[in-house]
């Protein structure tokens, strides 16, 4: 059976997986540090944590990661996503004189988030002027859902933000109307049916409402990093063991997935 390697950051979600994982028959590891237990990589390691410790520990557990490219969400047709995006440097970025949506395609390293112009950025000095960004004209998302996404089927699917905020009750629950839902599921279906909509086979894709605009494409996320939301923890687990491949049997195909080692 797969083990579940998980890092020391006890959470909602981890705890979730791991009560899933038990239930499912598997093994869990929770490290307590960057290093791993020295049988690990024999285990079937599944890994679902934080991407700095994800690479500091994958060559370790004999494992690659699948994610989504840096360009993903800029190369997808404009009906899925709505809006200009495009891939570009910090430094490009900081020219910009208007406002603008930017986001690193990796780390949390600035916030994401709408800023009145480039200049108005003001990332850490230690940041490289080259370092990856995405850049896009604002637009307000009214509602957002997570949609965890295994060989292109729609394997879990959650309320994520509402109006803004987290989309949960004053009791925990996940809520949103079933109208959103009904929608969310609508376009992720035609998304998914798109041949020239190319992606990993295990991921996690946002879709969302945009106000005047309609139904698209907020963003992907590598699977193994991202929060599940509401979404059922044991179909989760799928996606995550899809999402991680033994270094010495990937396929040309997961290849081209698969995360940087550094």
């Amino acid at each position: 059976m797969p083990t579940l390697v998980l890092s020391r950051r006890y959470s909602p979600d981890s705890n979730a997986l791991f009560a899933a994982a038990l239930a499912a028959g598997w093994d869990v590891e929770r490290l307590r540090s960057f290093r791993c237990p020295e049988d690990i990589a024999a285990r079937g390691p599944v890994f679902y944590g934080e991407t700095i410790l994800a690479d500091a520990i994958a060559s370790e557990l004999g494992i690659v990661l699948l994610e989504p490219t840096a360009d993903w969400l800029p190369g997808l047709p404009q009906h899925h996503r709505l809006r200009d995006v495009r891939l570009t440097t910090l430094a490009e970025a900081q020219t910009i004189r208007d406002g603008v949506f930017v986001k690193p395609t990796d780390e949390k390293c600035f916030p994401a988030r709408v800023y009145a112009n480039g200049a108005a950025i003001q990332p850490d000095p230690v940041l490289p002027p080259d370092l990856p960004v995405l850049v896009s004209e604002p637009v307000a998302f009214e509602v957002e859902f997570r949609c965890f996404v295994l060989e292109r089927d729609v394997a879990a699917l959650s309320p994520y933000i509402r109006g803004g905020e987290i989309a949960r009750n004053a009791t925990g629950e996940w809520e949103a109307d079933q109208a959103d839902i009904e929608c969310a599921r609508a376009f992720l279906r035609a998304l998914l049916a798109d041949d020239v909509v190319d992606l990993p086979p295990a991921v996690v894709v946002d879709v969302g409402r945009m106000a005047g605009r309609g139904w698209g494409v907020v963003e992907a996320n590598p699977a193994w990093a991202s929060g599940i939301c509401g979404c059922d923890p044991a179909s989760v687990l799928r996606v995550l063991e899809r999402a991680t491949v033994a270094r010495d049997g990937i396929s040309d195909t997961d290849r081209r997935w698969s995360r940087p080692v550094g």
